[in-house]
């Protein structure tokens, strides 16, 4: 076990969004970044959501966020991360979220493979109960995936990305609905077709696909081509193992129905005999006020919220708080110990200096067909050969825990996850000069218990 010492690890300057103290990035998207983030007041962790204005001007997403923002302030449920405020300035909007500390159920699954039938029911119970709730509030998902459903420090569910749809999707002149990005696996056939579509029986579809990857450990529709995969969807091409039961294959047949129409609904579901075994209705309290007029002015020109900009002439220093909160399970010991898995991010610890590990990164990534771009002590990495789910990028930053000791971060910010596993097992393999191992006492601020 490892501990640190807070007063030498702060960084000089913060970087403050209202009351929350900004850390490092901890998503990327589109439309978004994601920043891990302290509450001043009660030292609570969160995430924040960082939209540029600009962006969201210009895709016309305006009063569709707003609208969708203000309905997911409204909803407190156990199964969905919740959404605590909304801050503007002048050229961003800040959306507070609930940090989950248990890591992503796609990760278990791709680590352990297929979970085993009652704890897949556990799952796709909490998962249909917090999309029945939103639902009945007008509120659609519409890419719910295995990478959106999260664990928090008691393995129960939160879906993420609830109510910020319109991040991923544009209404056209016809009024409904049209994609424009997501992960086409879990897409219903008329999400496909694009010719508009329900929010509601399109939710239903993609549960129908996640709870096939718990009971199989594998996606029900996949193929190097895209049209091939997009025929597949179309027509419900899939088989279920042999180890899935007759309850569970007819439920997810009445799911994976390509005809909205005629598919299962979420109260239909709810009656199903294999999906009620077992089921304990979610019990919460909803009598609690909640203000929306920071909504409005999240989107407006006031400047009560602007950013203190921070300098980057040396790594950003982690503080003793960032640096637990980087482990899901609160345990120092995965920072700095070697493991054999890799996920949609990894880390490891270095003695050498930080300009030094960002050349050696970059002579090692530039070999494997990836351009690079460099920042300071922030590099992105990016393969112009596309993958099955795009072109990989990765970006990295170098974090500084003591004066002679880093912590470099690589993470995925584009791309499809065993794509970047790989790549990061061909990118380690040259870095054993910069990469360090703890095998005993550190010597400085952190110290072997």
């Amino acid at each position: 076990m490892y501990r640190a010492k807070r007063a030498a690890l702060s960084p000089k300057v913060k970087r403050r969004v209202g009351k929350y103290e900004l850390g490092r990035t901890i998503g990327e998207g589109t439309f978004a970044k994601v920043r891990f983030a302290r509450n001043t007041e009660n030292h609570e962790p969160v995430a924040i959501k960082i939209l540029d204005k600009e962006k969201v001007q210009k895709h016309r997403l305006v009063e569709q966020i707003k609208r969708e923002i203000c309905t997911m302030k409204l909803v407190r449920h156990p199964n969905v991360v919740r959404l605590f405020e909304v801050m503007g300035s002048k050229a961003k909007i800040f959306i507070v979220l609930e940090y989950v500390t248990g890591g992503e159920l796609f990760e278990i699954i791709a680590t352990n493979g297929r979970l085993k039938e009652d704890e897949a029911r556990k799952y796709f119970q909490q998962l249909i109960n917090a999309v029945d709730y939103c639902h009945s509030r007008g509120v659609y998902h519409r890419d719910l995936k295995l990478e959106n459903l999260l664990l928090d420090g008691n393995g129960n569910l939160k879906v993420s990305d609830f109510g910020l749809s319109a991040l991923t999707e544009q209404v056209k002149a016809d009024g409904l609905l049209h994609t424009t990005c997501g992960t086409p696996n879990y897409v219903a056939p008329e999400v496909i077709e694009d010719g508009g579509y329900d929010g509601a029986t399109a939710d239903v579809w993609s549960c129908g696909v996640i709870l096939f990857v718990l009971l199989a450990g594998y996606l029900p529709f996949e193929d190097d081509n895209i049209i091939a995969l997009y025929k597949k969807i179309s027509e419900a091409q899939f088989n279920c193992p042999s180890w899935f039961s007759a309850g569970a294959k007819n439920l997810v047949t009445r799911i994976l129905d390509p005809n909205p129409k005629t598919r299962i609904t979420i109260s239909q579901i709810l009656e199903d005999p294999w999906f009620k075994k077992g089921y304990k209705p979610p019990v919460f309290n909803e009598k609690y006020q909640t203000r929306l007029d920071d909504v409005d002015a999240a989107f407006g020109d006031s400047e009560d919220q602007h950013v203190k900009e921070e300098t980057e002439d040396q790594p950003t220093s982690m503080n003793a708080f960032e640096l637990i909160s980087l482990n899901q399970a609160l345990n120092l010991e995965n920072l700095f110990e070697a493991k054999e898995e890799y996920k949609r991010e990894t880390r490891f610890t270095s003695q050498c200096p930080p300009k030094e590990i960002i050349t050696k990164i970059e002579e090692a990534a530039k070999p494997l067909g990836f351009d690079v771009q460099k920042k300071k002590y922030k590099m992105r990495m990016e393969n112009p050969k596309a993958g099955r789910k795009g072109n990989l990028n990765v970006a990295t930053e170098v974090f500084q825990i003591a004066p002679s000791l880093h912590v470099v971060e690589l993470k995925k910010a584009k791309g499809d996850t065993l794509e970047f596993q790989k790549f990061y097992r061909s990118l380690s393999t040259q870095l054993k000069d910069v990469v360090w191992k703890c095998d005993g006492e550190v010597d400085g601020n952190i110290t072997a218990a």
